[in-house]
């Protein structure tokens, strides 16, 4: 559901009325720090902050993003320096304390489960955000957008408080001799606490060869899977074999691309279907299928506790119920190459070239081996001149949007740009937002238990 839109207040009220909340995981570092420019209303991160069990971190976050008063509209917000393979400790210490916080609201005054949703693409923060995730005792964690496959044993090693390393996907380096990207928890402790409980793993995979991979051949236990089909919000696997597309220009997604949900059973593994199974009749489908249960996202990203700027409801939910609306599956939209799906207004024009190029969060950034055998960074949203110095070509930039600050601005943390513009949203969501009415019912406004309950009808 991008960035925010699952944060601690739905995740928590999932896990209140039975189920498993999850909190997205992506850009936490940069939500904290925004948040806090904004005053934390209510002060729940400062509550969070309290009981890191590094405090010396969170006062140094503290001191120097936190205003009481708030920022002004027009004025931009401070940012964070941009990780990279070699970011320091203290950086990484407040994706630490970023992940900390936003598991420690979510499990806040129950017991129930907690999971963290994070994308496999999205490579350097993630070790420290489940440190930080772990730390405050989430239970389960999900990966997908990608192959999460030494994220298992990656989960043993932070559980022991031991370095963990990951893999990096470099554009021209063998991957014989792939550079790694290490989290070194002993470097943040005088003292090592006792041992974390580790969260289980599902993997959220698109494919059956996938599932089995990951089953058999992860650095460590694999728990589970989520099966997500292409009607799905956010980032799709792309079709298998020769890409075609329909005449809006998405993705055309075949036979080949169904997952044999038998074989997956036959892993001994359990198993939830995502995608098109969010409506009344989708979990018994899914049960009998063997499936223990389903992911929902759309439904829950426009009720009452979701992240999405209250504004941006609203108008979402009345173009849906007017049938306004339509979601594509934009193969260009993301710079990670995977298709997107993006909401439009039926007959709007499109806006995507007079977005103001700008790389500036960092998020979905390729590395690739400059030609002094470096690792370099780049990303086909950045301005185009700045991504063909680097080696990219004009065709991969061509209709690229920056996602990291289009999701940020879709939760009210746009940025302020020197234009006096704020960084427009950008909001994705599954096929079944055009079929909300249904549930809405003359409705404008519901809340998480009341998609439990029609989704248990």
């Amino acid at each position: 559901m991008g960035v925010g839109v699952s944060g601690w207040p739905l995740a928590r009220a999932v896990s209140l009325a039975g189920q498993l909340g999850v909190v997205s995981g992506t850009a936490l570092d940069t939500l904290l720090v925004r948040r806090l420019q904004d005053g934390d209303p209510g002060g729940h991160l400062r509550r969070a902050m309290a009981a890191f069990p590094i405090p010396d971190i969170a006062q140094q976050v503290l001191h120097r993003f936190f205003h009481a008063e708030g920022r002004q509209p027009d004025q931009p917000y401070r940012l964070l320096s941009i990780y990279n393979h070699a970011t320091r400790p203290e950086r990484a210490l407040v994706t630490v304390l970023a992940g900390f916080v936003e598991t420690f609201l979510a499990k806040e005054g129950h017991d129930r489960p907690v999971g963290m949703n994070l994308l496999t693409k999205v490579q350097l923060p993630n070790l420290a955000l489940l440190y930080g995730a772990m730390l405050a005792g989430i239970d389960v964690v999900l990966m997908g957008a990608g192959i999460p496959r030494e994220i298992p044993g990656a989960l043993d090693k932070l559980a022991r408080h031991e370095p963990a390393s990951l893999k990096l996907e470099v554009t021209g380096q063998p991957p014989e001799g792939a550079d790694r990207v290490t989290l070194d928890p002993q470097a943040f402790w005088t003292e090592p606490p006792a041992p974390l409980r580790r969260p289980e793993f599902l993997a959220i995979i698109a494919s059956n060869s996938l599932a089995t991979m990951l089953a058999r051949k992860s650095t460590g236990r694999v728990d589970g899977f989520v099966i997500e089909g292409p009607l799905a919000g956010g980032h799709n696997a792309p079709p298998r074999g020769e890409p075609r597309f329909n005449d809006r220009g998405e993705p055309i997604y075949g036979q080949r691309d169904e997952v044999d949900l038998a074989a997956i059973a036959a892993l001994g593994l359990p198993f939830w279907v995502a995608g098109g199974v969010g409506r009344p009749g989708g979990l018994a489908a899914a049960r009998q299928a063997g499936a223990a249960g389903i992911q929902v996202g759309t439904l829950f990203a426009y009720c009452d506790e979701s992240g999405l700027a209250p504004d941006l409801k609203r108008m979402v939910l009345a173009g849906a119920a007017a049938g306004q609306l339509e979601v594509v599956t934009d193969p260009r939209a993301s710079p990670t190459g995977y298709p997107f799906k993006v909401v439009h207004r039926r007959g709007d024009p499109d806006t995507t070239e007079l977005r103001h190029r700008i790389c500036d969060l960092g998020g979905l950034r390729a590395m690739y081996v400059t030609p002094e055998g470096r690792i370099g960074y780049r990303c086909p949203a950045e301005p185009i001149d700045q991504y063909l110095k680097k080696g990219g070509t004009a065709e991969d930039a061509e209709g690229r949007q920056c996602l990291c600050n289009g999701l940020t601005a879709a939760i009210g943390l746009g940025q302020a740009r020197d234009d006096g513009t704020v960084e427009p949203p950008i909001v994705t969501s599954g096929d079944e937002l055009l079929t909300i009415g249904a549930f809405l019912g003359g409705r404008q406004a519901y809340r998480a238990a009341d998609v439990i309950e029609w989704l248990q009808a």
